[in-house]
């Protein structure tokens, strides 16, 4: 019997996937959960396990590849059963036959033997699954922010037709912050699919094309004409003073000899993650330099025990960790999110650490930091940074961060101005750690100094608040007291 190998959806928040490598080939014997392919998201990179033991009978997916969720990219025959139940058929791209007739009302699919219920027609023509469950083994249905099948709305549009728009409630929240009607935007996923990389492109194309007039409603108030009915449209990030709208630049002239060289599925999702942070936040950065002699001697005088203790090195890191720990306790406003008009403050404080890999750039998080001692905090930070590394994370541990910290000052940096890690609305920046002459009591002294950068969201976050954090960090480092062995 042959078992449909899918490409797995790795959180509710990932619509797609890149096969960066296969670690087999057609006619090569897998056993159960080995290594099979390695996979590529905008939030972790992973070695995805055969669903069941036999032989590699086909491969539908090349390497290079990105395709939505829960699609067939490979097949094995052998131990294996045939599809499992919840797993979806093939698309109609991929059969080559005409999209099957939807099941129903009556008749609610079943995933793994559990009957799930219908989608019920949400207020705005949604249609959303209520709840759904997953057997055993199984993936869940969750909605994905980009999925295909998983999370498709239908909008009516005008003479009753109705035409069905395949989107995600990411998109649509892309959509309506920049008034952008989904039925101008062009998919080119999976059926007509928008993903998160269609509407972006299509807010940064230009002017805005207002949607099919709707006939007025009766009213007996005069209704005043503004002088230009279809403004246009600019990003919610943009200052309402700026008239022109975001333009797609010019493809560069260029005479001389180039190399062309495709991003990397890392690379593009950076850097759509950060173009669409810079259109969302406010960021503005504030600097302060603070002084590590106290936090210097007690990496110097406790390095080499921690080491033989712990079997891993003391670095600097944790320190700064659970200074802005002591800080957010103060100032709750820097461990949450916005969500339209409101503000959401997160009761678990887990801090985002940024390490750089050769690909890119990932951000594994210490969950629930404020609970953590000194020394569980060094550990927890030195075996994700490593797992980061060797690309052995779980998916849970790059998910759920509320506070971000990264450290150019590795690679010698003084500072930056590092952009936001959505939905958060803070990120503290760590310079190098130099001896410098400063001025201590009318004297020059050579201290050990570094700068801290913290870029915020001005939506929520002025800058007196913003200061006061840092020098509640600055306070902590400076008057280093916590024992860290």
């Amino acid at each position: 019997m042959a078992t449909n190998v899918i490409m797995p959806q790795m959180g509710e928040s990932i619509a797609e996937g890149t096969v960066t490598k296969w670690l087999k080939k057609v006619g090569d014997n897998v056993e159960r959960d080995e290594p099979l392919f390695e996979i590529s998201t905008d939030k972790v990179d992973a070695e995805i396990p055969s669903p069941a033991a036999g032989v590699l009978t086909k491969i539908l997916v090349g390497e290079n590849q990105t395709v939505a969720v829960n699609v067939i990219v490979a097949e094995i025959d052998g131990q294996g059963s045939a599809v499992a139940a919840g797993e979806p058929e093939p698309s109609p791209q991929q059969a080559g036959s005409a999209p099957p007739t939807p099941p129903a009302p009556s008749s609610p699919p079943v995933s793994g033997g559990i009957p799930t219920p219908a989608p019920v027609p949400a207020p705005d023509g949604d249609a959303r699954p209520t709840s759904q469950s997953a057997g055993p083994g199984l993936q869940p249905a969750a909605a994905s922010a980009e999925g295909a099948s998983a999370d498709e709305s239908v909008a009516a549009t005008d003479g009753g037709n109705g035409h069905k728009i395949r989107s995600s409630p990411l998109v649509r929240r892309i959509a309506k912050e920049n008034q952008v009607d989904l039925r101008s935007v062009k998919g080119t996923g999976l059926g007509g699919r928008i993903s998160k990389k269609d509407i972006l492109a299509y807010v940064a194309a230009g002017p805005f094309t207002p949607p099919a007039p709707v006939p007025p409603q009766v009213t007996t108030q005069p209704v005043p004409v503004p002088s230009q009915p279809w403004p246009q449209r600019m990003p919610a990030s943009q200052s309402a003073a700026q008239a022109e709208p975001l333009q797609t630049p010019s493809p560069a002239a260029w005479a001389g000899q180039t190399q062309v060289v495709p991003m990397t599925p890392m690379r593009k999702q950076i850097a759509e993650h950060m173009i669409l942070s810079r259109r969302t936040s406010a960021h503005v950065t504030t600097v302060f330099e603070v002084e590590m002699t106290r936090v210097h001697e007690t990496r110097a005088q406790n390095a080499a025990e921690f080491e033989r203790r712990n079997g891993q090195k003391l670095t600097f890191t944790p320190f700064f960790v659970r200074a802005a720990v002591e800080a957010i306790k103060q100032y709750p406003i820097f461990n949450a999110s916005v969500d339209g008009d409101n503000v959401i403050y997160k009761r678990d404080l887990n801090i985002g650490i940024a390490v750089a890999l050769e690909t890119g750039l990932i951000v594994p998080v210490v969950k629930h930091a404020d609970e953590k001692n000194f020394l569980g905090v060094a550990r927890t930070v030195t075996d994700l940074a490593e797992r980061a590394r060797s690309k052995r994370l779980n998916f849970d541990e790059v998910q759920g961060g509320t506070f971000t910290i990264t450290n150019p000052g590795v690679f010698g940096s003084l500072f930056g101005t590092p952009i936001i890690n959505q939905p958060q609305v803070a990120i503290l920046g760590v310079g190098v750690i130099e001896k410098r002459a400063v001025v201590r009591n009318d004297a020059i002294a050579i201290r050990p100094m570094a700068y801290l950068a913290l870029s915020f969201d001005h939506r929520v976050i002025d800058g007196a608040m913003a200061d006061q954090f840092m020098v509640r960090v600055k306070t902590v480092l400076e008057n280093w007291s916590e024992a860290v062995l």
